[in-house]
């Protein structure tokens, strides 16, 4: 039953985000919209920024199911593009709220799981230290990300498997060559 109604809240909140801009939208508006008293909405959730960040990791989720492979990396990056662009009016309206904040961490979390994964396997088999396969996801996590955030902002003009194929073209095979230079086992 919880999560079924923080999806109901999720829905009214992108149904309102149609309508006006988050930083003009109440609890009661979202309690109305759903049909809840505000109660309901704080049994669930603190506040809007709670269920904004809410409904961003339950998108990516979605969207990265089963893509966190050496692989499958393209796959999930341009499935977290598919998200984006799916899900266009939310993604802007925050973007240009007060919680631009949340977006960027957002897209900061899903591509460092994604980013991690594909690390850890390329790396199976070498000895290279955690914090060195850290950094390597957190590289290209900043990359990424600028690049998302790039789109984001200039209106999401650009066909996602036309930057997936470019950023792909970018670094195939640059993780391992990466991991190989932070071996620890040579």
């Amino acid at each position: 039953m919880s999560q079924t109604t923080k999806r109901a809240l999720e829905a009214s909140l992108k149904n309102l985000l149609l309508k006006k801009p988050l930083d003009k939208i109440t609890i009661q508006d979202i309690a109305d919209d759903c049909g809840i008293s505000r109660m309901t909405f704080y049994y669930h959730f603190k506040d809007i920024y709670d269920l904004v960040e809410w409904s961003c990791m339950e998108d990516a989720t979605r969207a990265l199911a089963g893509k966190k492979t050496y692989s499958t990396w393209q796959q999930g990056f341009l499935q977290i593009f598919e998200a984006v662009q799916e899900n266009r009016p939310f993604i802007m309206n925050v973007y240009h709220s007060v919680s631009r904040e949340q977006v960027e961490r957002y897209l900061y979390e899903i591509t460092y799981g994604l980013l991690i994964g594909v690390v850890e396997e390329a790396a199976a088999g070498m000895q290279v230290r955690e914090e060195d396969k850290k950094f390597i996801a957190d590289f290209y996590k900043f990359a990424f990300v600028g690049l998302m955030l790039d789109w984001i902002k200039n209106g999401m003009r650009q066909e996602p498997r036309q930057i997936v194929g470019r950023l792909s073209t970018l670094i195939h095979g640059d993780i391992g060559r990466a991991l190989n230079r932070y071996r620890t086992d040579l």
